[in-house]
């Protein structure tokens, strides 16, 4: 029975079961959602995320169990709902205008009152320059956006997204949420499915799925105040933060451990923190007890659900390499694609047992940077030395591996025939052959998919797989391009914990990501902007000294379109359910001003360290403005 007449229910899922013969996608699964509202639906890949946004979408039948929206049948309720689903479903050849049309055209929305809303909505998702553009020629984050319009052009009731943030860049990913936040004050409940958990800190209510059923929901704050615990961030030299992280990771007194480049944390019972922030004081550049997050209470969840979880070490049958050697130098690096500069005069230096990470904004370089590097793409301008040879060496080949951004596995071939492919194009020895394929099958749970093909594979699983053929070889030299773009929190850590040990090893590795908190595992970074390298550092430098103003206050949205009309508009973010501003001076007030004028009250204020992605938005911003 419904509890739409109980509450403001306005999505009722109530014992839900979807069966695919023997395998249960979705066991019992409840949940509701409240009009207005934005509900999170957060869980690993292969949790039935996407098989629970199929039912509500009306693409697919329950097998057993009740779904109610607006008090009906998902199929009755098509024209007050719209769905993104995970591949957008824009058309390419056509504009961003006729993408619009043709959506309108289906929904039978009039005339005056399309005109109306085009304007409206084009303008809320910044497209309105680019009517004219073709789709296929804008990029990652435009293409959300001109998604984003064409699902709200009918202004549905209920909009349901599947990871459409999946790849794309920090700045845009920003914009998006900001886009939600206005559409939910306009009443549109939305449903949201994402890897990214710095985003579903933005969800009014969130529900961690597993195994096809809810595990635990309720508001941010609640799932993280399940937890009575604390936790510690270290920082200092990577060799100390490494020696760190092997005292610590097998004490049974830790509920978990990240080991990044300068930087370690760990969460334990408060006083337990307490004693052991006092312990590694005395060896620590810094340390800081800090709140948990919602990235740390999925994780916390699925080993509370999991605790016979088991961890496979990295089978090295190669040995170590040599650290500090300089395996990649590029000088002047440059790629022109006729009168357009894709890469304009890079110079890096990795060395073995490095990991460098290369950020930036969609179309800003980073992957044909990486082509160049690999020998894939031949540079208009500048040199390259890969493994002390010139980057066009084939011999080089071998001791390379690259996992690119797009599937390029064979998707008529099965998981386990692709898996042998690259064994043996990499010449992987016979003997230890069984012993690489067994350590992938077991890291990544794929017995059950061995025999399947690979192109029927959830995105997620593919990332996992494409990774897996990656470094099979035991590669000298790694070059990963966006490795856990889709993947879930819990395997985006695992895959960490692996690329961390191929670098204890010796191997070098370059890597790239959208996902900005992840950056942090990385030794190095550099920042990409137009095509050049803007700036260059450890996570820690980055982030030095740089402080923000972070305000609590009773209207979200509207104080942030009122701050963002008297500041640059990228001063001004939502983050969880706060604000930050970037302030030249820390000491400036003008904003108590601004807010106190348009009726809106500061519940509490204070200074905070940046973040990562702090430092990433001013550093790309403030170079797009030079």
């Amino acid at each position: 029975m419904s509890d739409l007449n109980d509450t403001d229910t306005i999505i009722a899922v109530n014992n839900l079961i979807k069966q695919f013969k023997s395998f249960k996608a979705l066991d019992n699964l409840n949940f509701k959602v409240s009009k207005g509202e934005i509900f999170g639906l957060i869980g690993p890949d292969g949790a039935g995320k996407t098989t629970t946004f199929h039912i509500l979408g009306g693409i697919s039948n329950a097998s057993f169990g009740e779904v109610k929206i607006l008090d009906l049948n998902p199929k009755d309720t098509k024209i007050k709902v719209s769905y993104i689903t995970q591949q957008f479903s824009l058309y390419s050849d056509l504009t961003v205008s006729e993408n619009i049309d043709y959506v309108a055209s289906i929904k039978n929305i009039s005339k005056d009152t399309y005109i109306q809303r085009k304007e409206k909505y084009l303008n809320l998702v910044k497209l309105n320059k680019f009517t004219s553009r073709l789709t296929s020629q804008l990029s990652g984050g435009m293409k959300q956006k001109l998604a984003l319009c064409c699902a709200v052009i009918s202004e549905p009731e209920i909009l349901l997204l599947d990871e459409p943030t999946t790849g794309v860049d920090p700045i845009s990913r920003r914009d998006f949420w900001d886009i939600l936040a206005s559409l939910s004050d306009s009443g549109i409940t939305i449903v949201v499915a994402t890897p990214y958990l710095d985003e579903a800190e933005r969800c009014t209510k969130v529900a961690f799925i597993n195994n096809g059923r809810i595990v635990n929901s309720g508001s941010p704050e609640s799932l993280k105040a399940t937890f009575n615990l604390g936790k510690l961030e270290i920082f200092a030299s990577s060799k100390t933060i490494s020696d760190l992280y092997d005292e610590y990771n097998q004490n049974s007194k830790i509920s978990n451990i990240k080991a990044y480049g300068d930087k370690l944390e760990i969460i334990a019972e408060k006083n337990d923190i307490v004693n052991i922030n006092g312990a590694v004081s005395k060896i620590a550049d810094q340390t800081a007890i800090i709140p948990l997050n919602l990235d740390d209470a999925f994780n916390l969840n699925l080993k509370n659900l999991s605790q016979n979880v088991k961890t496979y070490p990295y089978p090295f049958s190669k040995s170590s390499l040599v650290k500090g050697g300089i395996a990649i130098k590029a000088d002047k690096l440059s790629k022109n694609f006729g009168s357009f500069k894709s890469v304009d005069s890079v110079n890096l230096e990795i060395k073995y047992g490095e990991i460098f990470g290369l950020l930036g904004a969609n179309g800003a370089g980073k992957t044909t940077t990486i082509k160049m590097l690999c020998g894939l793409l031949q540079p208009s301008a500048g040199f390259i030395q890969i493994g002390g040879s010139c980057g066009q060496d084939l011999s080089i080949k071998e001791k390379i591996g690259y996992m690119s951004q797009k599937f390029v596995m064979y998707s008529d071939l099965t998981v386990r025939e692709n898996l042998q492919y690259y064994l043996g194009i990499y010449k992987t020895p016979k003997r230890i052959q069984k012993t690489k394929l067994d350590w992938v099958i077991n890291v990544f749970n794929l017995s059950q998919e061995l025999d399947t093909l690979t192109g029927k594979l959830p995105g997620g699983y593919k990332q996992k797989l494409s990774f897996a053929a990656s470094i099979l070889h035991e590669p000298e030299i790694l070059f990963l391009d966006e490795p856990t773009s889709g993947v879930d929190p819990f395997m985006r850590q695992v895959l960490w914990d692996y690329i961390r040990q191929l670098a204890k090893n010796g191997t070098a590795i370059l890597t790239t990501t959208h996902f900005i908190p992840e950056a942090e595992n990385c030794h190095s970074l550099g920042f990409m902007v137009n095509g050049k390298l803007v700036a260059t550092g450890s996570p820690n430098k980055i982030k030095q000294g740089q402080k923000l103003l972070e305000l609590a206050v009773d209207k979200l949205t509207q104080a942030t379109e009122a701050l963002r009309q008297n500041y640059k508009p990228w001063q001004v973010s939502i983050f969880g359910n706060n604000i930050h501003i970037y302030l030249d001076d820390i000491n400036d007030e003008a904003y108590k001003t601004i807010l106190n004028s348009a009726n809106i009250n500061i519940s509490s204020q204070r200074i905070v360290p940046y973040t990562l992605e702090d430092a990433f938005i001013k550093i790309i911003e403030t170079s797009e403005e030079d």
